[in-house]
Order: C-alpha cells, then structure tokens, then sequence
C-alpha cells in the first residue's frame, strides 16, 4: 500500500447529494413496522450510515475496512459506562451546553499541577473554588523520555504514561470531576507517533504492513520535490519534513521532530486504529478531545499539506462516528491559521466538523495591542471572526503550553502604517525586554535567520509587567502590571466563545528560569513558562494586599459576573463597537433581554471614549457606576463591563 505515488491521487472529496440509499431507507421503514425497540447507537449509526459509508469509500474504497469500523463502534458502545451514555442522552437535547457563561476552562500539565493523576484528584477541590467547569489536561498518554515534544510524541495511545498514573486514575479522576461539574479534556495527537512506537519499531525491523502506517519513501526524489513547499514548523531546533531513517532504508515524514513520525492517513488501518483509540479515551470518561494539528493530517506532492480536502473528509467521519456512539464527546481543533482558514474546519451546519476551535489568532492580535497600545489589529481580527457562520464556536485564551506565535493579518496592517516584519520584530523584543522601555519579561522561540520570524515565550503576569517590578521592589510598576493582567483576561472573557485559562494565572505565576540548567530542557525556551505550580504562592490569595489575592479576586469577579449576566449566555451576539479612539476596544454584547458594552484601554495613558447610537444608559459592573456614553473615561489599562440600562 505505502503512499501510493503510484496510483492516482484521491480526487477532492464529494458530499453525497442524496439521502438514504434505498437500501438504507427500506431498512428504517422495516424497523418501525417491526416496532423494534434500537439501542441509541443503533438510531444514531442508522441516521448517519449514509455518510459516513460514502465519506469512507470514496476515501478508502475498502468495504471489509469499513465493516471492521461499524464492528469497532459497536464494541466500543457496548463498553461504554452507563454513566457516560446518560450523560451523552443528556448533551443530545442540550448540544449547546459548552457555551453557557458559566463555562470557564483552565489548561495544566499534571505533573507540573500535582504530580500525578491521583493527586490532581485530591487537589479539584481547588479548581472548584476557582469556578473551573473544563479542565485541559496536557498530553499524559505513555511517551519516551526525556525526548517527548511535552508529551506530544506518544507511544501507546491507550494507556496513561506511568510516571503521571494509569488509566484506573484517569477513569476515577473524571468520574470525580463529573461529581463536581467539570469536563475533562485531553490532548489526542492525531498527526504522527513517536519513534518508538510499536508501529514505529515493527516498520524498522522490516514490517512492511506498518512501514504502510507512515510516510516512507525509497529515494530522496519526492522528499526532496515535498520540501520545496512544505513551510517548517520548528525552522530553528528541527529544520526539513523527512529524515533517512538507516534500519527501514527510507525517508520518514517527521513535520515536527525528528523523532515524530507522520501516520499515512491514505492506510484506513491507520484511520481505524486511531479512532478506535479516540473511542477508548472517551468511555474512560475524557468529554472533550483536543485533535492536535489538525490541519496537517494529509500529504500530496507540490502542496504545502496543510488544510487540504481530504482533512475535512477524515473530520466529518470523526465527527459522525463520535456523535454514533458517545454523542456527549466535544472535539476540539487545533487550527493555527489565518480567520478565513478556520470556518471549513467547523464543516456546515448541516455537516459540522470541529464543535470548538483553539481562537489563537485572537491570542496573538491581544498581546500585539497591548504592546502598541492600539487595538485596530485586534478589531480587525475579531470582525473577521464575528462574520463567520453562527455554529463556529472558540475557546479563547491568553496563554497556554505553547509560544505566542505573530500570526497577524499583514495585509490589514500595511492599510494603518505598520511594516510587517518590523512590527514583528518590535513586538518579539518587547517582550523578551530587550527593547528600550519595556515592561515584560519573555524569551524568543524559534528564531529564524532567513526570515527574522521568531514567537515569544513567557507567562501573563510576566509578560505584563508583574515579574519586573517584583524584582524591581517597584509597587507602582507591580500594579500596573496587575491591572494590565487583569484587563487582558477581562477582554478575552467578554469575547464569543468561553475562556480558557492557563493554571498559574490566576494567582500572577511567573516565568521559571531553572530550565536553563536543565540539559534535557534547555533547547526549548517554552520551559520558561511549563513551570511546577506555586503552591505556597497560592496560599497567598487570601491574604489581603498580595500579588496573589489581587489577582485572584479581580479574575473571580469577572468569573461570576459572566456567570450571572444573561448577555453571556449561549443566545448572546457579539460584535465590536466604535469608540473613536485607536487605543480602546469595545465589545457589544447583546441577548433578547438585555445589552452590554465592554471596553477596554490598551494604553498606559488615560483615554476617553465615545459610544454612538448605544440606546440606554450605562452602568459599569465592575466599578459599580454609572458612566457616560458620549464620555467614558478610562484610566491606563482600565476596563469596564457595562450593562446598558434603556432610557425610559
């Protein structure tokens, strides 16, 4: 089988255009004249099977792999717990249960959290105290060690990696969780395996059958010809898409590190296996599964093999067999792309994909405001994101596991001054400090000579200021940075979609330098902020005048008020609103009840802004005020959530 080079390339996918085959439509006539009592998988897999066969045929055109499939569903929900088919009968009559205001997400590492599964377990209570209903936890499947990308290289994608517990703990774990409220979520690397992988080990010891489960090539030539178009991702630590690999005698595939081998999704024995392995992790309870690099997931000569057609196929069919048999499972993509490349992957409404996206895009466009102090890019961004179709949904976040990557949109940026790769710059040594004034505390990741492209590294609280004056002994620089901590997590909480936050933020956690001695960490300036959490520090919350207790209170005041506030519900619009002034965002949320307007000053400096054809008088939330529409005044990195009272 292999790449099939060979062979002709599989066309761009059609979309059935019919509905039950005949066949299929007879079927379900027979079942309701029979009156036969169908388990929910066999109603569901009878609505879809349609699809799902002719998305899987036209891709594969192998029917005893398909039926392996149908068998491997069929299994998989017979095994599933009861527990997890009645909440899965319950998310089916409420599919928008994820975007409720009172959905606030928080993303660790459990090693770095608690040492263990077990001991995450012991430490929920705490998560609860912050109002947490989604916890992100970073891959914990069995990976080698050290070298494991963060956990990104797996080995077993059934089996918890040993050092962080099993899967009895993870089993137990989610169950307390759902006890509590909160959805687990988990990484699931859909793109490639580790080199020590069972199928990685068996392809170098000669295994043709799962040599066919990677991307292998006999010569260089094609390699070669794929790498004249395909972007790097890591251009500094891992350069080039393939390496020789001497046991198998060929060329690999390896996007990310070298030792990081891409599936051959044209094999359906891969789709299969990894599906079978999603299914696996949700009956142990995981209600959310991230699909890491989603767009990556297949390969063609002369392309960039990034967002092609056949991803979309291989998504939809998730989709379908996900909603065949634990219908309550989320999946959420990781799409690091440009606004207009996001929509395909959330498919149609009458054919969705993703249910929830990674809002990167908005991360990045956050940190550059805050840098420049001038909010056209980031509106510009959010515009785009609004005039996507109602059903695309995003978590959105400050910071997590990963760099800030610049991805912004330099087309709209030339229209207001701003030199693309000198705005680039400007902003990776900001926030690294080295450029002259700056506040933040960063690192570069990634740099790449030929382009001057680099991403930054660091956390909230160091990046806005916190750690300079900490070190400084400076208070007034301290609550600066505080209040630029808190207005940046008060801007992405009044954004559509639900907040994510990355654990140690809520208590001002700051970069760990420690790294740097660490042989087996040091070549990856994301250390900087993968840092064990502060337990002494967040202690501290409770005590009056801390770093720790400011922030604290300031983000669970934001946290309850979106819990509360009906223009935070799931019936909400958004859009931005003009406020006469380049330096202020504002957002306007609207329900069938009510109205309110966030805004938000980037700058250092006092700013004042005018609200246009807003009907009603405002009331600020947070200061508990009545402010002016014509003249809201807001001191340096305020921000203001108002409800919008109408004028009788």
């Amino acid at each position: 089988m292999g790449w099939a080079f060979l062979g002709p390339i599989c066309p761009r996918i059609k979309r059935n255009p019919g509905g039950h085959s005949p066949r299929l439509t007879a079927a379900a006539l027979a079942i309701e004249r029979k009156n036969a009592v169908m388990t929910g998988f066999e109603r569901r897999l009878l609505e879809r099977k349609d699809e799902l066969e002719w998305l899987y045929m036209e891709l594969y055109q192998d029917r005893d792999k398909l039926r392996e499939l149908e068998q491997s569903m069929s299994r998989r929900y017979a095994q599933r717990p009861a527990a997890l088919k009645r909440l899965d009968s319950r998310r089916e009559k409420t599919p928008g249960w994820f975007l409720e205001g009172k959905m606030l997400g928080v993303t660790m590492y459990t090693e770095l959290f608690a040492g263990s599964l077990r001991k995450l377990e012991e430490k929920l209570d705490y998560l609860r105290e912050q109002g947490v209903t989604y916890l992100h936890l970073m891959p914990l499947l069995k990976m080698p060690h050290p070298d494991n990308d963060g956990g990104y290289a797996v080995e077993d994608f059934d089996r918890v990696d040993p050092s962080i517990g099993s899967n009895e703990d993870l089993e137990a774990l989610t169950a307390a969780m759902r006890k509590r409220g909160m959805s687990l979520c988990l990484d699931f690397v859909i793109n490639h395996t580790a080199d020590s992988h069972p199928w990685a080990l068996r392809a170098k010891a000669g295994e043709r059958e799962y040599m066919d489960r990677y991307i292998c090539f006999d010569t260089p030539d094609i390699p070669r010809e794929m790498e004249k178009t395909i972007p790097d991702v890591f251009p500094e630590t891992a350069p080039g898409s393939f390496l020789y690999v001497e046991e198998m005698g060929k060329w690999v595939c390896s996007s990310f590190h070298p030792y990081q081998w891409d599936l051959n999704y044209r094999n359906p024995a891969v789709f299969n296996d990894m599906v079978g392995s999603m299914l696996h992790l949700t009956n142990l309870g995981v209600e959310v599964l991230r699909i890491d690099a989603t767009p990556y997931l297949w390969k063609e000569v002369g392309t960039t093999c990034r967002n092609l057609p056949q991803v979309h196929t291989l998504m939809r069919m998730i989709r379908l067999i996900m909603e065949c048999v634990c219908p309550g499972v989320l999946l959420k993509g990781e799409v690091v792309m440009a606004p207009k490349e996001l929509a395909p992957y959330f498919g149609t409404e009458e054919k969705p994909e993703c249910h929830i996206l990674y809002n990167s895009s908005t991360m990045c466009t956050q940190w550059s405001a805050l840098a420049s102090g001038d909010v056209r890019q980031l509106k510009k961004q959010l515009d785009d994101l609004h005039s996507l179709p109602p059903h695309c949904h995003f978590v959105n976040y400050l910071r997590c596991h990963d760099d800030i990557g610049w991805g912004l949109n330099e087309e709209f940026g030339k229209t207001i001054g701003q030199d693309p790769l000198a705005h680039k710059k400007y902003l990776y040594t900001f926030f690294e400090g080295s450029f002259p004034g700056s506040y933040a505390r960063g690192e570069r990741y990634n740099y790449d000579p030929k382009t001057q492209d680099a991403r930054t590294c660091g956390t909230t609280a160091s990046l806005c200021g916190i750690e300079k004056g900490l070190a400084e002994g400076d208070e007034a620089q301290i609550a600066l940075g505080i209040q630029r901590d808190l207005m940046m997590h008060a801007a992405m909480m009044a954004m559509a979609g639900f907040p994510m936050l990355s654990s140690g933020d809520e208590i001002g956690q700051l970069n760990g330098y420690d790294y740097h001695d660490d042989p087996a960490r040091r070549e990856d300036s994301r250390n900087l902020h993968r840092t064990a959490f502060h337990w002494d520090n967040a202690a501290l919350r409770t005590r009056a005048g801390t770093v720790q207790q400011r922030i604290w209170d300031g983000l669970r005041q934001l946290e309850r008020l979106r819990a509360r506030e009906d223009c935070f519900s799931r019936s909400a619009s958004v859009s931005t609103w003009d406020t006469h002034n380049d330096h202020v965002l504002a957002l306007l949320r609207r329900t069938e009840t009510g109205a309110m307007a966030c805004l938000f000053n980037f700058s250092g400096e006092e700013q004042t802004a005018v609200l246009d054809a807003i009907d009603g008088a405002l009331f600020d939330l947070i200061g508990s005020e009545p402010v002016r529409c014509d003249s809201v005044r807001l001191e340096p990195y305020q921000y203001r959530w108002c409800r919008i009272v109408p004028t009788l």
